[in-house]
């Protein structure tokens, strides 16, 4: 099933997170161990419209729509446009300078945030944005 949503251009990413995890079972658990975290994003596109999607980096390693998997909860939320999210997967913007110019704003684990930088890069490096 895709997680891309049409209204949100760069959530074509999370299928490519979620690819990347799936495709390398020992890259999976080493990003578990490195984010050991679950992860929010919640985006805004043109139209002003919101959604949501996590990675789970805690148990399961695995990619999806919402704020959490069942039953969990978010460590981190990282809320920021649709369109600065396909920069940062993309390589063209890093989560720093989007943090420190006010397109990105964090709530919860603030160190957590900076695990999810190297799991982007991997992805990058798989997605075609």
């Amino acid at each position: 099933m895709s997680l891309k949503r049409d209204p949100f251009p760069s959530s074509a990413a999370f299928d490519d997170i979620s690819a990347s995890l799936k495709a390398d079972d020992s890259e999976r658990k080493d990003a578990i161990k490195k984010g050991n975290a679950v992860f929010a994003f919640t985006l805004k596109n043109k139209d002003g419209k919101t959604e949501s999607w996590y990675i789970d980096l805690k148990d399961t390693g695995t990619v999806g729509n919402g704020v959490a998997p069942n039953g969990k909860k978010a460590d981190v939320t990282l809320s920021l446009s649709d369109e600065d999210f396909g920069k940062m997967v993309g390589g063209k913007a890093q989560a720093q300078r989007l943090f420190m110019a006010g397109k990105l704003k964090v709530s919860g684990d603030v160190m957590k945030a900076t695990k999810m930088e190297p799991i982007l890069k991997k992805a990058q490096t798989k997605a075609k944005l």
